[in-house]
């Protein structure tokens, strides 16, 4: 299995079942050195992870598998780039930020 941290869309169970095609339960995290900024794609508002010295994002941690990862790649797109981070927890992670 994978973490991932997630901050937007992805904390909703029903997007969750839409991009992975399952809901699953998130672990409460944060994410040091980066502050929640927008970034409009299409015409719609979403959050976007960055970087950012004294900044921090609340968020979920969710266990997923390699092939669910890739299918999140594909919904966020090329607009988002997908990397390993250590979260507060201590615990290490992919998120996908600026």
């Amino acid at each position: 299995m994978e973490a991932l941290f997630v901050y937007g869309t992805l904390c909703d169970p029903l997007v969750q079942n839409r991009v992975f095609g399952r809901i699953t339960q998130g672990q409460l995290d944060t994410l040091d050195g980066y502050r929640k900024g927008e970034i409009t794609i299409d015409g719609s508002v979403y959050p976007i992870a960055i970087t950012h010295s004294s900044g921090e994002i609340s968020g979920e941690v969710l266990e997923v598998t390699s092939p669910e990862l890739i299918e999140i790649d594909r919904y966020e797109g090329t607009e988002y780039r997908r990397i390993r981070v250590r979260l507060r927890s201590g615990r290490a992670a992919w998120v996908y930020c600026e």
